[in-house]
């Protein structure tokens, strides 16, 4: 197709010289490029011996907080899975027996709490919709594993553990 201005584009390669034709000027880049790597700093890290330095707002795993009695904080609001936008945290409410009742300020709670680490994106938005301040993203990296089902967290891991008297 021809443009509108009926002009034609002509390309001129000039010929090449001696040492362009036997890529020599190619090879001593190339090795100049290489040759400079070898002298950088490396930023790998041998990861067992070296903690990597983390930034103060890094996000790591989920936590479910319990308060100043060792009672767990989540009401089961259900705000953290609503504001999730990758839908990764599966929550389920239950009523809490009139026996228990007594011992809790609420009267709903949790009976299931899954987050789904392969969905998360670490974006903080849970943690900022609870108004419990019931989870927070303050944990280690999320292990590494080779099986799904391994992904999906419950309240087992999630939950800190009680607090003890000493």
């Amino acid at each position: 197709m021809e443009s509108l201005s009926n002009k034609k584009k002509v390309l001129e390669q000039k010929p090449m010289t001696l040492t362009e034709r036997m890529y020599i000027p190619a090879i001593l880049k190339g090795m100049s490029t290489t040759m400079g790597h070898f002298f950088k700093k490396s930023s790998t890290i041998k990861y067992p011996e070296q903690e990597r330095v983390f930034s103060t707002n890094w996000r790591g795993m989920h936590s479910l907080k319990r308060d100043e009695h060792g009672r767990e904080r989540c009401t089961a609001c259900g705000l953290c899975a609503l504001s999730c936008p990758a839908e990764a945290i599966t929550m389920i409410a239950a009523e809490r027996k009139n026996d228990e009742k007594h011992l809790y300020r609420e009267e709903k709670y949790a009976s299931v709490y899954e987050i789904n680490m392969l969905r998360c994106i670490f974006c903080g938005l849970c943690e900022e919709a609870c108004p419990k301040e019931a989870i927070y993203l303050d944990g280690p990296i999320v292990p590494s594993d080779y099986l799904r089902k391994d992904f999906i967290y419950g309240k087992d891991k999630l939950v800190e553990p009680p607090l003890t008297d000493k």
